[in-house]
């Protein structure tokens, strides 16, 4: 009988993955879809719960890439105070010349690295090469990914301000990240107005809602901010976008999702004020912008799941991590 190899988050953690892996992989997929060497619908999902969703997201990239997989997610903001995590879920990884799974693994992991990495892979073809500073809005689990994906960017940083609404949160965060950082000046601030204002980067990490409310007007920040919302139209005005260089992850999923009706209405950038999406720019056929107002809503797509399930796969085979169970 066929085997699939599961894989705990506990044994992804000691193959020792570094960020810089991750976004290599994940800018390898965002170039397959630009090159139209990919199969990959817009997330779908249900709601079982208010702000609460369980997403199925399958994708196939094709060409020499040749991976196929499909991650079953659920985002349940009440989780934390519950002891739970916010972000579950399994990671599917099929062999593309037969439809049997090659590996199921923990999909948290997978979302919470391959998310960070693609804001990493962003701040590569839009930051400021002198960026100094990071202003991280929410210091959950993605708060400290998007850090450690700017901190590959980013040489010079040196200057994080923090806030969240918990301020227990805020201090796990500057002591777990502080030696992430040595040499940066990490600061708590009691309102986001003064976390942002000096950021050369702003990355809002908050949870997705339903009825967002934009609390972060483009007033806030400084003109020539890189702006990147990873928690879709929550916590970023839709001024922040009016008038930039705005880029999403994926043209297709971001116009489908706005036209559910939900997510991204009420002056967010529509079709046409999209000025490219990250397939686009990493397979060349747009260049980054690295002045000016520029934004970027990174919403999480199946191309960054299944190269990053590969790369624990093929890591987890050769050092012998998981178990195979017979389907």
């Amino acid at each position: 009988m066929p085997e699939v190899l599961w894989i705990s988050a506990k044994e992804i953690d000691s193959l020792n993955i570094t960020m810089p892996e991750i976004m290599d992989g994940v800018e390898a997929g965002f170039a397959a879809l630009g090159r139209g060497e990919g199969e990959m619908p817009a997330k779908i999902g249900i709601h079982p719960r208010e702000d609460c969703f369980i997403h199925a997201m399958p994708c196939h990239l094709g060409g020499e890439v040749d991976l196929a997989g499909i991650k079953c997610v659920s985002g349940y903001p009440p989780n934390p105070a519950k002891g739970l995590p916010y972000i579950t879920g399994v990671m599917v990884l099929i062999d593309p010349d037969t439809g049997l799974p090659r590996a199921v693994m923990d999909a948290g992991w997978v979302t919470a690295w391959r998310t960070g990495a693609a804001s990493g892979v962003y701040a590569r073809h839009f930051g400021n090469p002198a960026t100094e500073s990071v202003a991280i809005i929410g210091t959950g689990v993605q708060g400290r990914l998007n850090l450690l994906a700017m901190r590959e960017v980013f040489p010079k940083l040196n200057r994080i301000h923090c806030y969240d609404i918990y301020d227990e949160s805020v201090k796990r965060f500057i002591d777990d990240m502080q030696p992430e950082l040595p040499d940066a000046r990490f600061t708590q601030f009691a309102e986001i107005k003064d976390a942002v204002a000096d950021g050369d980067v702003v990355i809002t990490c908050t949870p997705i809602v339903e009825e967002p409310k934009r609390f972060i007007p483009f007033q806030w920040l400084k003109k020539d901010c890189l702006a990147i919302a990873v928690d879709y139209d929550s916590a970023l005005g839709e001024d922040v976008f009016r008038g930039a260089n705005f880029t999403c992850d994926n043209r297709n999923q971001y116009v489908w999702t706005q036209e559910q009706g939900i997510y991204f209405q009420n002056g967010y950038p529509g079709p046409d004020e999209i000025y490219a999406d990250m397939g686009e720019v990493c397979a060349g056929l747009k260049p980054g912008v690295r002045e000016g107002k520029r934004g970027a809503v990174l919403m999480g797509i199946a191309s960054h799941d299944v190269m990053t399930a590969d790369l624990i796969y093929t890591k987890g085979v050769a050092a012998g991590v998981g178990v195979k169970v017979e389907l």
